[in-house]
Formats: C-alpha cells, sequence, structure tokens
C-alpha cells in the first residue's frame, strides 16, 4: 500500500533543494493547491532560481522560463464570462482571490472578473515565489492592461530584462515619464518611434544598455551623458564632429561604463571633418587608447555605420 510523501514535514533547507528541482510548471500548480504550500513556496523564493516573466497583452499571455531556458510555461489570463467555453476547471485561490483554472499543454488559463486585476496578481503571485526578472514582448505598446502593470513592478523594485517602448500616442509618452527615473532596475531598453512624434525622452537615469531606432532626437549631449554599457543608436543625425568630440570624451576617461557602442547615421560618411585627425576610412579596424592607457577599443567601419570595443587592460 503506498501512502502520500509528507513534503512539508522535510527541513527547510531540504525542502528548498526538492523546489529548486522542480520544472517551474509543477513549482506554480503546486503553489495554487493550499495556501500552506504557497507559503512554504514563497518563504524558499530567496533560494529560486531567477525566472524571466514575459509580458505579452496582446495574446493575454504571461510566459515564464529560466534565464538560459528557452522552454516556457504559458499562463493566459482571460474573462471570467469565457469559462463556459471550457468545462475542466478547478477553482483555486491567487492572491486571496478564488479563480476558475483549467490546465492546457505547457500552461494554464485563468478567469478572472477583471482582466487588469488578473494580470497583476498572476504576475504578483509569481514574484512572491521566485527571483524575477520581467520582459515586454516587442510587438507590445503601452496598453491600458501594460501601463498599470509596468508601474506596481517598478513599485515592487523588480527588475526588467528588457522594456520595448514604441512612442505612438501619448498614453506611451505618459507611461514614459513615470517610469523614467526607475530605468535603473532596466538591464535593455529598447525605444522605437513613429515619425513625427514630437516627443523627446528626458532621461533622469540609465539602463544598462540601451538601444534606440530612429534616434534622431537624441542628441551629442544626450549621447555624452549616457552611462549605459552597451549603446545603439539607429537612424541618427549625428555627424563626424560629434564623433570625433565623443572618441576624445572617451580617450579623456568619459563614458566609464562603455562596453559597446554602434551609431548609424547618413551623415558621418559625408567629407568634411576629420575624426581624432584622420580620415573616416583609416580609422578602420584602427586600436585606440584612454590617456591613462586603463582601456582600448577597436573601431570597425560598414558604410555609415561605426563600432566600438571596449576592453580594459
Amino acid at each position: 500500500m503506498s501512502y502520500p510523501f509528507p513534503l512539508l514535514r522535510l527541513p527547510r533547507l531540504i525542502l528548498c533543494e526538492v523546489f529548486k528541482l522542480m520544472r517551474i510548471g509543477e513549482k506554480i500548480k503546486l503553489s495554487l493547491c493550499s495556501k500552506k504550500i504557497s507559503t512554504r513556496i514563497n518563504n524558499a523564493r530567496m533560494y529560486s532560481q531567477t525566472v524571466i516573466v514575459d509580458l505579452d497583452c496582446l495574446s493575454h499571455k504571461i510566459s515564464v522560463h529560466f534565464e538560459n531556458d528557452k522552454e516556457t510555461f504559458d499562463i493566459f489570463v482571460y474573462l471570467d464570462t469565457w469559462k463556459g467555453h471550457n468545462l475542466d476547471t478547478q477553482q483555486f485561490s491567487i492572491t486571496c482571490c478564488t479563480v476558475a483554472v483549467t490546465s492546457i499543454q505547457k500552461g494554464i488559463q485563468i478567469f478572472w472578473k477583471n482582466r487588469r486585476e488578473g494580470f497583476l496578481s498572476v504576475i504578483q503571485h509569481l514574484s512572491q515565489m521566485f527571483q524575477c526578472k520581467i520582459s515586454t514582448s516587442f510587438n507590445c505598446h503601452f496598453s491600458d492592461l501594460l501601463q498599470p502593470t509596468i508601474s506596481m513592478l517598478f513599485d515592487l523594485q523588480l527588475e526588467f530584462k528588457m522594456i520595448c517602448i514604441c512612442f505612438d500616442g501619448s498614453k506611451d509618452e505618459n507611461l514614459y515619464n513615470q517610469i523614467s527615473s526607475n530605468l535603473g532596475l532596466v538591464e535593455y531598453l529598447n525605444i522605437s518611434s513613429s515619425f513625427n512624434t514630437g516627443f523627446e525622452p528626458v532621461f533622469t537615469s540609465w539602463p544598462q544598455k540601451i538601444m534606440i531606432m530612429g534616434s534622431a532626437w537624441f542628441t551629442l549631449e544626450y549621447l555624452l551623458a549616457c552611462t549605459s554599457t552597451t549603446i545603439t543608436l539607429g537612424w541618427s543625425h549625428l555627424g563626424k564632429k560629434d564623433l570625433d568630440e565623443v572618441l576624445r570624451n572617451w580617450k579623456a576617461g568619459g563614458f566609464p561604463n562603455l562596453e559597446r557602442l554602434k551609431i548609424q547615421s547618413r551623415n558621418i560618411t559625408s567629407f568634411g571633418a576629420t575624426i581624432l585627425g584622420m580620415n573616416w576610412m583609416e580609422l578602420n579596424g584602427m586600436v585606440i587608447q584612454t590617456d591613462d592607457g586603463s582601456k582600448k577599443a577597436t573601431i570597425k567601419l560598414d558604410f555609415d555605420t561605426i563600432k566600438m570595443s571596449v576592453t580594459s587592460f
């Protein structure tokens, strides 16, 4: 005769190791079984692996996966009125709310009376279970669903693996103004915009890495103030004089965090001013050093693009 395994009677450290061995889906489903087991899992959060939580508001989906693992566990948040389409539901408690949950292949469906409340509650539940890094999808504008979610996550001081912003209206701009002071929590910020929006973001903090496609508004003053480790600027209006000032600033000790710089601009291939006293093509493959000799950088050119890779001695 077999008996149920007394999981919760295991010593705390051993129980933490058991939780570590579980797959993400197993751990999430287990956390729904009872308040007691959910509390135990939450108490072991600091021992858990870091997970990436991808937010896809257009599909009403939250995907969870380990940092180095592409296999995901998907959580779909639907309105409560949809649950009639699937009779195979069970009642579970999530953040003190009793909701209907259905198992699907590689995930679950959760039915909530209010989709925004459901989205926020699920993310809060995950953040109590795991050490989370949040990521937003490339095709996701700052919708009415995503805006309060992002704000809440910053309030919780959660780290972001990636935030993608497509400026296409006042809602996107308003939210950016709310989060600009929290960009230190962001590893990778990707900015794109529709043409002629007239909006120029103000940076009161900087992400670790930044990519801006359509960076005509990103002036030399912005670039000199940027403290990111990786800077990528597409469709820039910067010219040779600007690049000359950037490289001289780096040689003098500026850009202390910089590891990679990439600038694409039609203006840097034009005739006229030199860069570091050299013509454009003379820079290709050149290795330059900081004045104090602590760092070196390799420069590569590709038609209208300059790339710079920095290494420390």
